[in-house]
């Protein structure tokens, strides 16, 4: 069985490494802005992205 390593394999294995980083650091990005949209659209509708008032504390809904 052969196994010494080709510098070839080295260099693949570095940018695999680096494309895994890439890819969990843009992962990161859209779950902190998903969570800071979140926290702030708290009240809103997922449909239409319109706050009701009867969600928000200490208001009463317009009748």
């Amino acid at each position: 069985m052969i196994r010494a390593e080709h510098e070839i394999h080295r260099r693949r294995r570095s940018r695999n490494v680096g494309m895994l980083v890439v890819l969990i650091g843009l992962i990161c990005v859209v779950f902190g802005l998903t969570m800071v949209k979140v926290k702030q659209l708290g009240a809103a509708q997922s449909f239409d992205h319109v706050v009701r008032p009867e969600l928000l504390p200490g208001e009463e809904a317009p009748q």
